[in-house]
């Protein structure tokens, strides 16, 4: 039988919990090492071909909420969908925000002896490689 992971606001670690562990907390374990996964979304601006056939955005996004929202860019009247994830970047974002935000938090920890992935999704050529760069 598996015992039950440690709360991480009590700064336990499911290693831990799995193995058994009964050794007292490490109170220098930072908590935001539990943070197993974030989603986070950059919404790219449109492309100079795109501009030039006259397409529109069909996202709007909020970073203060961390939603985006996708409209029907037709003259149906469906109404827009609105999802929310950890972090959103809009298509005015900047590479060096991007990392600060997202990267720099795992880079820290892998630094520090913590495993740590970043695994980019996303349409073909929409600038995962140039990011993760």
């Amino acid at each position: 039988a598996n015992p039950a992971p440690l709360d991480c606001a009590q700064g336990g670690d499911l290693r831990r919990a799995q193995e058994g562990a009964t050794m007292p907390i490490n109170k220098s374990e930072k908590p935001e090492s539990c943070d197993n996964v974030k989603v986070v979304v950059r919404c790219r601006p449109l492309n100079e071909r795109e501009k030039s056939m006259c397409y529109k955005q069909a996202v709007s996004v909020d970073e203060m909420r961390g939603t985006i929202t996708v409209h029907k860019t037709d003259s149906s009247n469906e109404p827009p969908k609105t999802f929310t994830f950890d972090t959103v970047f809009g298509p005015e974002s900047k590479q060096l925000d991007v990392y600060n935000l997202t990267a720099r938090p795992i880079i820290d920890s892998v630094l520090e002896g913590y495993n740590g992935t970043i695994f980019a999704y996303g349409q073909t050529g929409t600038g995962k490689t140039f990011t993760m760069e």
